[in-house]
């Protein structure tokens, strides 16, 4: 044969220099080391492409081939062998076989074989990982509105991932826990997150997210509801002035929370209609007293109602003569002065008592008090000073 490497599988003996048998011998040996195939396993999203590549550090002109999970033949060398048209040869060579896989679907995932055609034929293995992309996520159990006090179930569903798809809850943006299902569907899964809660008025407005995570996705794939709860009405009345006088212009604003919104709102004085509509000017919450007299005093009282209940608030107008309050209203000055004088001479006098304290802790008598000092001897000396004990008190002696 004309070439060493044409000449597999047959005998040959060589009649020359031993150095030319030993470059021989290198040339098998490295013949034999490197013919061997490399690959890497591959991981795709469901839809994209995938390109398998095996390689060879040396070749003696052998073919290579790459094969299916089912070891049906994709190429062998450059020749294409399944038909199917979304297989493409990229590149082909002696050191390398790439082929392209468009489309890619799950059930192209698996084991893929290149085989390198020595003797005996060499083969790698490479893993084909095909990621399945999850559906958008859908939000089901909530009919609008829901009434307060009712028990919610909120069910989040995504299908088609692969691996499983990871499904989190958020209540606006406070994260909350849920319940996880998941679902096997040939090679991917169906996964479902439920959330159970009891509803009152502070729900209404909320929304609650679904966000659903997955290795194949770059960002998240989000659906939100926001809930609508109907509750009955509450009412409370807002007034303009903390010291309504006569003459002044005041107004009343009944503020209603509810869902449905409470209306319409209805006034009265003293369980009866308003007495003076020119002066009383009802405009949607507001009562409006153009000016205030003495007339006007009494209990004012507001009413709505909604599908779920009705509710009032009350207030009680006191109108007063802004010449009486003059007269004989408080004089705050002359109060915080008189507040003052006392706080310092009750000051003064606990540091005056404090420095008496200290100066005075205690007091001893001498022995002239006792009268021990005339006494010739001890027992007179006792006997003196049982007798002078009256006199002590003007003898006692004070130390600092």
């Amino acid at each position: 044969c004309e070439r060493l490497e044409h000449c597999q599988g047959t005998n040959y003996s060589f009649k020359g220099s031993a150095h030319k048998q030993a470059g021989v011998g290198n040339v098998l040996i490295k013949s034999s080391q490197g013919q061997f195939p490399i690959t890497q396993n591959v991981t795709v999203v469901e839809g994209g492409t995938a390109n398998m590549t095996c390689r060879v550090d040396y070749n003696d002109n052998t073919s290579l081939q790459w094969s299916n999970p089912a070891q049906q033949t994709l190429f062998f060398g450059d020749k294409k062998a399944l038909r199917d048209h979304r297989i493409e040869l990229v590149r082909a060579s002696w050191q390398e076989l790439t082929i392209r896989i468009s489309d890619v679907s799950l059930s192209d995932e698996g084991q893929y074989t290149c085989s390198l055609f020595t003797m005996p034929v060499k083969t790698t293995k490479a893993f084909l990982t095909v990621l399945g992309v999850p559906g958008r996520p859908e939000i089901t159990g909530f009919t609008k509105p829901a009434t307060e006090g009712d028990v919610i179930t909120l069910t989040c569903t995504t299908s088609g991932s692969k691996p499983a798809a990871n499904i989190r809850w958020f209540r606006n943006d406070k994260e909350v826990q849920g319940t996880k299902e998941v679902n096997a569907t040939g090679k991917s899964f169906t996964v479902r997150s439920s959330v159970q809660f009891q509803v009152d008025k502070r729900d209404d407005g909320v929304a609650y997210t679904c966000s659903v995570e997955h290795v194949s996705l770059s960002n998240p794939y989000m659906t939100t509801e926001v809930l609508e709860v109907h509750y009955a009405p509450h009412l409370e009345i807002t007034h303009s002035l903390i010291i309504p006088q006569e003459g002044q212009y005041f107004k009343l604003e009944c503020i209603s929370i509810g869902n449905p919104i409470p209306e319409p709102v209805l006034w009265s004085k003293d369980g009866g209609e308003l007495p003076d509509t020119e002066r009383m000017i009802v405009e949607g919450r507001e009562l409006t007293i153009t000016t205030l007299n003495k007339t006007d005093n009494g209990t004012y009282r507001c009413e709505a109602s909604n599908d779920l209940g009705t509710s009032s608030a009350e207030y009680i107008l006191f109108v007063y003569d802004p010449n009486a309050l003059g007269q004989h209203g408080p004089d705050h000055a002359l109060i915080g002065g008189v507040v003052a004088v006392v706080v310092f001479i009750t000051l003064c006098l606990i540091i005056v008592l404090g420095r008496y304290l200290a100066r005075h802790k205690g007091t001893y008598l001498t022995h002239e008090a006792k009268g021990a000092e005339d006494a010739p001897d001890a027992d007179t000396a006792i006997i003196n000073a049982e007798g002078n004990h009256v006199h002590a008190e003007e003898k006692k002696e004070y130390f600092i």
